[in-house]
């Protein structure tokens, strides 16, 4: 047993064949992050950053496999799905302000095995979008031809050195940072609409020649099928801002900025989306987009503009690639803490940040960019999205239903029916995953296979039952029952 702690008292959860055991404070002091950092407008901001390169990049991969009116059906359900979403999370997040995000609203619902299995699932998305994007940034750097960079291996490891350095300098620094960067993409966005309007053909949008599926036509030159298929691209135009929440100990107020945080974010992101998707096509047609790694320097042609947005266009990159490495270290923080994981990873360092948890999922991630195939990665992220989607929306129905004496500063308009809506459509698209490329779906289930089977066999008898995830999930469960 380390030295930092002791066995104080063990604990049996029969009902979900759990033990647990209290640590001392010496093992929760080496594992405390910085609080009151962030208010709801660096929150709305961590929102936007966590997206904003999916407008960058990413999402035209679509137009292969929906065509422009696939696509576009595709992004009106996943926005509306993303609103619901975020809804029902501004209710879960103003109830359960913890580290832990889906973790910590999963674990009060379902129980041990929910949370864990609701945390995996946002750890694969978010150890793999990083990826992702890497490869995004490598296409972005090429194309601006500067010394001669190319794309390649080097690059990302480059940008992983150094923006996992900057998280590991404290989380108000960091926070600072991707604020400002986010502005800039949001300027470079600006600058393309204006530059794409000019350009703009509504013939553009329509020029994939129609195929023999069933429903076929110019406006779904890939049939009804092709509008399921592009699913998970059009989430990538919101995929992460459900992360908001991850930042909840290191908030000010976090029952009331939270929700404004979250809610303002997926505003933006909203706007974002249908200008991106309606002009970056209508300017360089949906055939040229669907298959480009930076679409909308592409849409622009060789121009003064072009230039600008591409400089641009990495910052937007950067953004979420830079926010969700806090995401990311941010769940992979809070599940080691309580025990779900190995507890070397939730040590912070002296500035308050977990070392481990930001340093481990990076080296898997650079070493999934070394593939270089943006596409395939951006499925196994969406993956893991939509599978944690499900588990969050059901954690909503369950906690409506099982605790509603729980306090809750924010309540969700619609109530079950707004959860229960983005229930179904994560479903759907978590299925579409494996209409895209069904090995890499299959991968990425047999990785969240492997965490359930680690934690059945061994970390479910390690919990940490004074661990402020367990313990928050212990006392609303007390606080909401029937008197």
């Amino acid at each position: 047993m380390p030295s930092d702690h002791e066995v104080a008292h063990l604990t049996s959860d029969h009902s979900s064949g759990t033990d647990s055991h209290l640590e001392t404070p010496a093992y929760l002091q080496k594992r405390q992050l910085q609080t009151g950092s962030a208010g709801w407008l660096l929150l709305a901001g961590l929102g936007v950053s966590y997206v904003v390169s999916g407008d960058y990049s990413g999402w035209n991969f679509g137009l292969a496999r929906g065509g422009f009116g696939g696509l576009a059906i595709a992004a009106v359900v996943i926005a509306a799905m993303y609103l619901a979403l975020v809804l029902s999370m501004a209710e879960l997040a103003a109830a359960l302000p913890a580290a832990g995000g889906g973790y910590t609203f999963a674990r009060r619902a379902l129980g041990p095995w929910g949370g864990f299995a609701t945390g995996t699932a946002v750890l694969i998305e978010y150890s793999i979008a990083p990826a992702a994007i890497a490869t995004f940034i490598g296409a972005y750097v090429q194309s601006l031809g500067l010394f001669g960079i190319r794309d390649g291996w080097w690059v990302y490891l480059a940008i992983y050195a150094v923006f996992i350095g900057i998280h590991l300098s404290g989380v108000g620094e960091a926070l600072k940072v991707m604020f400002v960067i986010t502005a800039i993409a949001l300027v470079g966005l600006l600058v393309f609409a204006v530059a794409a309007v000019g350009r703009f053909r509504s013939g553009n949008l329509m020029d994939i020649m129609p195929s023999g599926a069933a429903g076929a036509s110019s406006f779904l030159p890939h049939g009804y099928l092709g509008v399921w298929s592009a699913l998970p691209f059009a989430i990538w135009f919101f995929l992460a801002v459900e992360g908001v929440p991850l930042a909840a100990e290191e908030t000010a107020d976090p029952a009331r900025n939270v929700p404004r945080g979250i809610t303002a974010a997926f505003s933006v992101l909203a706007v974002t989306c249908a200008a991106v998707l309606l002009l970056a096509t209508g300017a360089g047609g949906a055939q040229a987009m669907s298959t480009s790694g930076n679409p909308l320097v592409a849409a622009l042609g060789p121009t003064g503009a072009a230039t600008v947005v591409n400089y641009i266009g990495l910052a937007g990159l950067v953004a979420s690639f830079f926010s969700i490495i806090y995401a990311y270290s941010r769940q992979l923080f809070a599940l080691s803490r309580a025990g779900y994981l190995p507890t070397a990873l939730s040590i912070t360092n002296s500035r308050k940040a977990p070392t481990l948890a930001l340093v481990v999922p990076g080296v898997i991630g650079f070493a999934l960019s070394t593939t270089g195939k943006g596409d395939l990665l951006l499925n196994m992220a969406v993956f893991g999205a939509t599978l944690s989607y499900v588990l969050m929306m059901a954690s909503h129905i369950v906690l409506r239903r099982g605790a509603p004496a729980m306090a809750r500063p924010y309540r969700t308009p619609g109530g079950i029916a707004t959860s229960g809506f983005a229930l179904l459509v994560a479903a759907t698209a978590l299925i579409a995953t494996f209409l895209v490329d069904t090995v890499a779906a299959l991968c990425c289930l047999g990785v969240f296979v492997g965490f359930i089977l680690y934690f059945g066999l061994y970390s479910r008898h390690q919990l940490v039952a004074n661990s402020p995830d367990e313990e928050l999930a212990r006392i609303q469960h007390c606080e909401s029952e029937p008197q």
